[in-house]
This record gives structure tokens, C-alpha cells and sequence, in this order.
């Protein structure tokens, strides 16, 4: 009686499949093993790294309006000898204000 090998998944290299099927049965399950460990491993990694970019997110200022990126700083222009503060962020190649408030005399 003849047993057909597995077929190998279609996105898998040809050069790990040929290596693969050179292997002794030990030397498959060690692999197995291994690239289990790894597998997860790597996907440890990519959560941690994911976590830290989330970290790195600054909280929305309270008086940001909803309309506006939580990118967004703020920049003082003078009009007509008085301030104001804007809001400004980027658009792709545009730089994008909207109005805050007059600046306190006093700051």
C-alpha cells in the first residue's frame, strides 16, 4: 500500500519545502517545534510593539475640538497688533489652521 506525502500550503517557498522534504522525521518534528516557538515569539513581539505605539499616542487635550486632530499644536499669529491661538496641523503638502482664541494680555 502507497501513502501520498501532504501537499504543502501553496504560499510556503520552494526552497523550505525541498528542505523540508529532505528532512528525517525527527529533524521535521524539531522544526515543527521550533517554528511553533518562533511563530509565537514573533507575534509577541508585534503585540509589544503595537502596545508601545499606543503608549506613544498623546492624550487629547480637554479643549481640542472634535474637529480637530489630536496632532494638532497650537501657534500664535498677530493680526492688526492683537494675538490669536490656532489650532494648526497637517493635510498631506498643506498646513490646515482653525481658531482658538485671543491670547491673554497678561501671558
Amino acid at each position: 500500500m502507497s501513502y501520498e506525502p501532504p501537499t504543502p500550503p501553496a504560499n510556503l517557498p520552494t526552497q523550505i519545502v525541498n528542505t523540508l522534504n529532505e528532512a528525517t522525521p525527527e529533524h521535521l518534528r524539531d522544526v515543527a517545534s521550533y517554528a511553533e516557538a518562533l511563530a509565537e515569539h514573533k507575534e509577541r513581539e508585534a503585540r509589544l510593539e503595537e502596545d508601545a505605539d499606543d503608549a506613544d499616542v498623546e492624550k487629547r487635550p480637554n479643549d481640542l475640538p472634535d474637529d480637530v486632530p489630536a496632532k494638532a499644536t497650537i501657534t500664535i499669529k498677530a493680526i492688526n497688533d492683537n494675538r490669536y491661538y490656532y489650532w494648526q496641523w497637517r493635510e498631506g503638502d498643506s498646513v490646515t489652521s482653525k481658531y482658538k482664541g485671543p491670547v491673554n494680555p497678561d501671558e
